[in-house]
C-alpha cells in the first residue's frame, strides 16, 4: 500500500461512529436515533464499498 486512503478511513470511521450511535440510541431507548444511525451506516458503508471498487477497476488501490 503506497499510502493512507483518506477518503476510505473517512468512511471507516463514519461508519464505526454510526456503530456506537446504534449502541447509545439502544441504550437511551431512541427508536428513532436507532433507526438513523443504521440508516446512516448503511448508506456510508455502501458507498464506502462503491467508492473502493471504482478505485480498484481505475488501477488507484
Amino acid at each position: 500500500m503506497n499510502g493512507i486512503k483518506w477518503n476510505l478511513l473517512l468512511f471507516a470511521t463514519i461508519g464505526a461512529l454510526s456503530i456506537v450511535g446504534i449502541g447509545i440510541s439502544l441504550g437511551e431507548g431512541s427508536y428513532i436515533g436507532m433507526i438513523a444511525c443504521f440508516i446512516i451506516l448503511i448508506a456510508v458503508v455502501g458507498y464506502g464499498f462503491k467508492t473502493k471498487k471504482k478505485m480498484r477497476d481505475e488501477g488507484k488501490l
